[in-house]
């Protein structure tokens, strides 16, 4: 299974090309030294060194799938200001199309974190997550029916800002299915529904548990059982669950495995659950393996979570943790 991970990363992503849809956000670092509090209010004075600006949400799929050499398109909302300007200088830098995004007079949502030594002090968020209004849901839904016959899969990145609405969702996954065509989903609430038919969703522990009418712990044989009720209820093909310090558990058709993470110092888990999806769908539109798909998709993760905020895997870091 390695060599076949090891082929595919090195020959095979270049011929895939996937679509990712969803809310899109920039993530703006300020990291600095904090020295002193400040004799105007009991605060910490942090003397910014380093500022960085990276994509996030729905956008942060995109980024590891282009930076991994994929055909990558995305569908998404901005604002006509100066971070959607700063947004799509990024997009463009990195070869995505971005021609399906649509410019509403909601704020292009961004997040501004204040890091010092690897310790975040504050978040500052920027966003409306009110749902879009009609002629901005049907541009973006047919956005989305041009470039579906181009591209090998689908991913619905939601992040709750209001682009994944019940209606979207279900045309995208309507869609997908009718063109046989696999539709992955990082899902975000307890509204599943909207979700119905996706070929697999790929929730954390606390997502999974939001839709649970029991909430379970992070044991192997729990998250067994509740997966395949979730996979009936919802009719699924499976579910890929990430259990943080436990790895990531697939639980597909008849098939389930249970792939630990590797043990290391962990600094961000943010952006992991990105890299998962992005990871997982490419190696599935690469007609890779569920199984060995899931594993490249622990592996890429477990580069990330060793770094310092929203960061995208490269084919190099892969093949060397591979």
């Amino acid at each position: 299974m390695i060599q076949e991970l090891k082929n595919f990363v090195e020959n095979g992503i270049d011929a895939c090309k996937i679509l990712v849809i969803g809310d899109v956000m920039l993530d703006k670092y300020y990291f600095g030294d904090v020295t002193r509090i400040s004799p105007e209010a009991p605060v910490p004075i942090a003397h910014v060194t380093e500022i960085k600006e990276t994509l996030g949400g729905a956008a942060n799929v995109a980024h590891n799938l282009a930076l991994l050499g994929c055909k990558t398109s995305i569908i998404g909302q901005i604002g006509a200001d100066n971070h959607g300007e700063t947004f799509l200088s990024k997009l463009k830098s990195l070869g995505v199309d971005f021609s399906g995004l649509i410019q509403s007079s909601k704020p292009t949502t961004t997040k501004i974190r204040v890091i010092s030594g690897h310790q975040q002090m504050i978040r500052l968020d920027f966003e409306d997550s009110s749902e879009l209004d009609s002629p901005s849901s049907n541009k973006l839904l047919e956005n989305f029916y041009s470039q579906l016959q181009n591209v090998d899969a689908v991913i619905i990145s939601d992040y709750g800002k209001g682009i994944c609405t019940k209606k979207i969702c279900r045309e995208v996954i309507g869609a997908c299915r009718a063109q046989k065509k696999s539709v992955i989903v990082d899902p975000k609430g307890d509204n599943w529904q909207k979700y119905f038919d996706a070929t697999f969703i790929t929730p954390n522990l606390k997502e999974l548990n939001a839709i649970l009418p029991k909430k379970i712990a992070n044991v192997d044989s729990q998250i067994e059982e509740a997966a395949k009720k979730v996979i009936d209820e919802f009719n699924l093909r499976g579910l890929v669950v990430t259990r943080s310090a436990e790895g990531l558990s697939l639980i597909d058709d008849n098939k389930k495995s249970h792939i630990k993470a590797r043990a290391q110092e962990v600094f961000d888990v943010s952006g992991a659950g990105d890299t998962v999806i992005a990871v997982f769908s490419l190696a599935l539109a690469g007609k890779i393996d569920s199984n060995a798909a899931a594993y490249l998709a622990n592996v890429a993760a477990g580069v990330v979570v060793a770094k310092v905020g929203t960061y995208a895997v490269n084919r190099t870091e892969i093949l060397e943790a591979l």
